[in-house]
């Protein structure tokens, strides 16, 4: 039996690590003289008082769901993916090749184009470190740590000698044409009849993470590939032992969880900036798995965990802008959610476990 129930483990661990982490910011702020009470309702306000502030939370929460499900699946096959970041990066050089060379006459099918490009350059990107884990016993912690940097230095070498165009001493591809651009959430809205903020850079992208979060689910519980992913991180013993090959499922589960860090460069790259940048990936990678640790690995709780983080993200933004409260403050506070969510998960989990047991024991 459970020590606690689903929901509790689900809900309750993480609201009282996120009270934690907030009380704490709070002492932080207090601490330099400024008003916590203040401070968060400029970032509440901010974020999420205007649908121009929806406009911008959505849109980082759309990277971290991209991001967040990709850690999700390679870590229910027990790999520790922490190389979303170069895949996105590749995911980007995929999505301005095809936005670049090739003429389409309308945006649905550039954005289609993009998704197979980025999920063909995400996937390609990581099944190296997955087939060096694979075939040879290379830990994937360490080779897809090494392959950030790897993809960091490669998108610079081909931004600055092969996409850059001439004269321009931006390390940034040429733009994007017209008909490529992918319509922004407002207008979307606005065309449905629902008010909402024109300029901010969430698009349709956000739709597409939903539909893959939903996508992931099924993947996961309700097909075979999904069960053999699972079982094959729970016990790798078991599952080879029940017949599952151990290379096929890292492959899978590797190739899967690249595929979907590099389409995240859909949002970043076609969706708001309408080229490739030198840094169009701004860390999303890397915040992805404390989205997955938050999320419990489940597609449903990593949405609610981007929506989270893009509220920090965005009250962070609006909370440097307007009040003297450094911005280096703001990550500390980003950096104290992520660590009570996850590094420190289990201090609060042991007490809550503790009390439903002796609630148990009363009954």
């Amino acid at each position: 039996m459970d020590k606690m129930p689903r929901w509790a483990d689900v809900f309750l661990v993480p609201l009282i690590s996120l009270t934690i982490a907030f009380l704490i910011s709070g002492m932080v702020i207090l601490g330099i003289g400024q008003n916590p009470v203040e401070a968060m309702r400029v970032m509440v306000t901010g974020a999420l008082g205007s649908s121009y502030g929806w406009g911008y939370t959505l849109y980082y929460a759309t990277n971290f769901m991209f991001t967040g499900l990709a850690v999700s699946v390679a870590f229910h096959a027990s790999l520790f993916n922490i190389g979303c970041e170069g895949q996105a990066t590749l995911g980007g050089l995929g999505v301005a090749l095809v936005c670049l060379l090739i003429p389409w006459p309308h945006w649905s099918m550039a954005l289609a184009a993009a998704m197979v490009a980025s999920i063909a350059f995400g996937a390609a990107w990581a099944a190296i470190p997955a087939w060096l884990q694979a075939k040879r016993g290379s830990h994937i912690v360490i080779t897809t740590i090494m392959f950030n940097f790897i993809a960091a230095a490669l998108l610079n070498y081909i931004l600055v000698n092969v996409l850059r165009p001439v004269g321009s001493m931006d390390p940034a591809s040429a733009r994007f044409p017209a008909t490529t651009n992918l319509p922004e959430l407002g207008a979307m809205l606005n065309a449905v009849g629902i008010p909402f903020a024109k300029g901010t850079p969430a698009n349709i992208s956000l739709l597409i993470a939903l539909v893959c979060a939903v996508a992931v689910w099924v993947l996961l519980w309700h097909t075979k590939v999904g069960y053999e992913i699972r079982s094959f991180g729970k016990s790798q013993k078991a599952a080879q032992y029940a017949g599952i090959n151990p290379v096929r499922i890292t492959m899978v589960a590797m190739l899967i969880s690249g595929g979907l860090a590099g389409m995240m460069a859909i949002n970043t790259v076609q969706g708001e900036a309408n080229r490739l940048l030198l840094n169009s990936v701004e860390g999303a990678g890397f915040i992805g798995i404390a989205v997955a640790l938050m999320g419990r690995n489940h597609p449903f709780g990593v949405v609610l965990a981007s929506l989270l983080f893009g509220f920090l993200y965005q009250g962070g933004a609006e909370l440097a802008l307007w009040t003297k409260i450094p911005r280096e403050l703001i990550t500390v506070i980003q950096g104290l959610v992520i660590l009570f969510t996850g590094a420190l998960d289990y201090m609060v989990r042991k007490p809550v476990e503790a009390m439903f047991v002796r609630f148990r024991g009363a009954r």
